[in-house]
């Protein structure tokens, strides 16, 4: 009993030694901080409008390009964009996503399509896909206590068709997983036993074992207010971390599970001593390794720095948030009021805890120089 209470009076004294060490940390940010002393853009150039640089010119050219060819009824350049991914299962579904945006200003060039080409798989599954957008459309975004009665009958009415759509353009190419994708993100509103899921998590990783979006689904199945766990949904990310190849984006995915944790208020200790910073520390090795221009870099950049900085990994937040430069629209900053403020705070407190030394005058950041990522 002895040993027991020294011990909590242990952990009492060490949390309350570094709240003053936070609360001193905010104070000088707040009065002291001079962000460029230690490589960081000063608070009058940052950018809550968004999570990171546009893209590119080229980019952005060629995407408004398919755009304007669709809505003008031509469908066959989307058909080409997506084609052109080749095997690359996630660069294939980020293209997806771009068609799915197109069609929500206009998806008669989707119909088109589907009527001109019926064998075609991804555009099967993106009609499936917007499918299972339309049933979540009606559900909305609360809690399931909060959604009216009819709108969440109507909503897991409309989910079945959805699947069986998935499931018949799963036919048109076995090794395409697409289907597969839309069939784990519909599972948890039509509500699948986990028998029933793992069937379509099996189908899925056959064909792309570190489909990130698909992690990305699983993991809210896996959670605590779906049909998993706390417990679960960690078990899961660690796999996912685990399992994930080098320079795979994957290993973000124990970021979002620490999000989940995070808004039920069930973070408590998962970062708390060297096991907790254990997983933070081997997710932050393994995104240096992602290449600078993955577009989900940006936003797990944004959770890194955060989570770091809670886990006490000051120096790793501090990298993170040099890496971020101007940008801090990105969650969790925009959960806030001032979003600027919120992201200037974090950033203070990395630096002042991990006790960096301000750089030599040539090395910091010019006023009007904008970084980039």
């Amino acid at each position: 009993m002895t040993h027991l209470i020294i011990g909590l009076l242990t952990i009492l004294v060490c949390a309350s030694v570094a709240a003053v060490r936070r609360n001193r940390a905010r104070s000088w940010t707040r009065t002291g901080f001079d962000p460029a002393a230690y490589g960081l853009v000063p608070r009058e150039r940052l950018d809550p409008r968004r999570a990171g640089p546009p893209p590119p010119p080229h980019r952005r050219k060629e995407s408004q390009a398919i755009a304007d060819a669709a809505w003008a009824g031509n469908w066959k350049p989307a058909a080409a964009y997506v084609e052109a991914a080749g095997q690359d299962w996630d660069e294939r579904w980020s293209r997806l996503q771009l068609l799915d945006s197109i069609a929500d200003e206009d998806d008669a060039w989707l119909k088109a399509w589907r009527a001109a080409d019926p064998g075609h798989c991804d555009a099967a599954a993106l009609e499936a896909e917007r499918m299972v957008h339309a049933a979540w459309e009606v559900r909305g975004s609360g809690y399931a206590h909060e959604v009216p009665a009819e709108r969440m009958q109507a909503f897991r009415d409309m989910l079945p068709a959805a699947i069986e759509a998935a499931k018949r353009a799963s036919l048109l190419d076995p090794a395409n997983p697409a289907p597969w994708v839309v069939m784990v993100t519909a599972a948890r509103g039509a509500r699948y036993e986990p028998k029933q899921f793992e069937e379509l998590w099996r189908g899925l990783v056959q064909r792309a074992p570190h489909h990130y979006d698909g992690h990305l689904q699983a993991l809210q199945y896996w959670c605590a207010k779906w049909f998993g766990s706390d417990k679960k949904m960690m078990a899961f990310a660690k796999r996912a971390v685990k399992t994930a190849p080098a320079g795979s984006p994957l290993p973000g995915i124990y970021l979002h599970a620490l999000v989940e944790l995070e808004q039920r208020g069930t973070l408590g200790q998962t970062l708390a001593g060297e096991l907790g910073k254990q997983p933070v520390r081997k997710v932050a090795a393994a995104l240096a390794r992602v290449r600078p221009d993955d577009p989900r870099l940006t936003g797990l950049r944004h959770l890194l720095a955060h989570y770091t900085t809670k886990a006490g990994l000051y120096g790793l937040a501090l990298e993170q948030f040099r890496a971020i430069g101007p940008w801090c629209g990105g969650h969790p900053w925009t959960g806030s009021e001032d979003p600027v403020a919120a992201f200037e705070l974090a950033r203070g407190t990395a630096v002042r805890l991990s006790r960096a030394k301000p750089l030599p005058p040539e090395l910091r950041p010019k006023s009007g120089v904008q970084q980039t990522m």
